[in-house]
């Protein structure tokens, strides 16, 4: 009778010990690549297991270089996402009409392009909600997706975009096209070497991202990849 009891006692502690070490296999499975695990409220991909992708384009400048990029997403027969934030909007009404009459998707990058991780949830709320009002003056059309400038943010950003009904949406792919180095041919690359399904490309309005797109674009059709918007690729 005594051996009965230590040999289930012995079996009790395999089990817990199994128990463990499945749980710490699948933490260091998933719980180190918190970017793919899907949460309701903030977007680093799409996903859909599709082979689809998006453009996110940021705006904050570049004016120059938003009427090449809207004849060659035409020419191509593709929308994409644009978010400006809220003042350039204001400043620029013509071109924001000009997205908008393309059937282009128009986020949220707030309304000052600032650290959005260093704010309060007031002011993440006030920026958030300030940016809305100007696009919905704009276009009559009410954002859902809030991109954070520099994909800075904290809880309360979180917070502040759920609460106006908005889901942050960041990158999977980021071409860094703003930055002096970046020619055409390593913005290119930047793609290229790291496209998967569902993912979000994040571009600006600068002269090497005109210059790169077609390319990127045509490589992606090849691949048989769709081109879509954030919605697109989320829904």
């Amino acid at each position: 009778m005594k051996m009965l009891v230590i040999k289930k006692n012995t079996i009790f502690i395999i089990l817990i010990a199994l128990l463990l070490l499945i749980g710490l296999i699948l933490f260091l499975l998933f719980g180190s690549n918190a970017k793919d695990v899907f949460n309701e409220d903030i977007f680093y991909k799409g996903t859909r297991d599709e082979k689809i992708v998006a453009f996110a384009c940021n705006v904050d400048w570049g004016n120059e270089y938003i009427p090449d990029m809207l004849q060659i997403f035409k020419d191509k027969d593709i929308k994409i996402s644009f978010f400006p934030t809220g003042r350039w909007a204001k400043e620029n009404p013509d071109l924001i009409k000009s997205i908008d009459a393309d059937n282009h998707e128009i986020g949220n990058h707030g309304y000052n392009h600032v650290d959005y991780d260093k704010l309060s949830y007031d002011k993440n709320k006030e920026e958030i909600l300030k940016a809305h009002n100007s696009i919905m003056d704009i276009t009559g059309k009410s954002p859902k997706y809030f991109g954070p400038p520099s994909g800075a943010f904290n809880d309360e950003t979180v917070k502040a975009a759920k609460d106006l009904g908005y889901k942050l949406v960041l990158w999977s792919i980021d071409t860094i096209d703003w930055r002096e180095d970046s020619t055409k041919d390593v913005i290119i690359n930047r793609v290229e070497s790291k496209i998967h399904n569902s993912a979000i490309i994040l571009i600006h309005p600068t002269q090497e991202t005109v210059k790169a797109l077609p390319e990127i674009i045509n490589f992606l059709f090849q691949k048989g990849y769709k081109i879509g918007t954030i919605g697109d690729v989320i829904n």
